[in-house]
């Protein structure tokens, strides 16, 4: 089980990403832009870096949606590898069966 401060802190910076997540949308989009003149590009990478550090869906952690652990997060379940396997095992996850040859 992780600690309920850092399933609250990945929370907010879902909610932080989503709020952002259009206006960082154009100002990437001007910066992959090829008819963008130099200083539209350098006002979207200096308005990008006033945007919160949160504001990065890269620093979203993908966590267990059961309790919250980080690590070994399979995103096909949204369960980590011992909820698979505690839930596959008891037959929680329709058509997951126990491999065998």
């Amino acid at each position: 089980m992780a600690k309920k401060s850092k399933i609250a802190k990945n929370a907010q910076r879902r909610r932080i990403v989503e709020r952002y997540a259009g206006r960082r949308a154009e100002l990437k989009a001007v910066l992959a832009s090829p008819r963008a003149t130099d200083e539209e590009k350098a006002a979207a990478r200096a308005e990008l870096r006033r945007q919160p550090r949160d504001a990065s869906a890269t620093r979203v952690r993908n966590r267990d949606s059961v309790d919250g652990r980080s690590r070994g997060h399979l995103r096909k379940f949204g369960l980590s590898r011992l909820n698979v396997r505690a839930r596959a095992h008891a037959g929680h996850l329709p058509g997951v069966v126990k491999s065998s040859w």
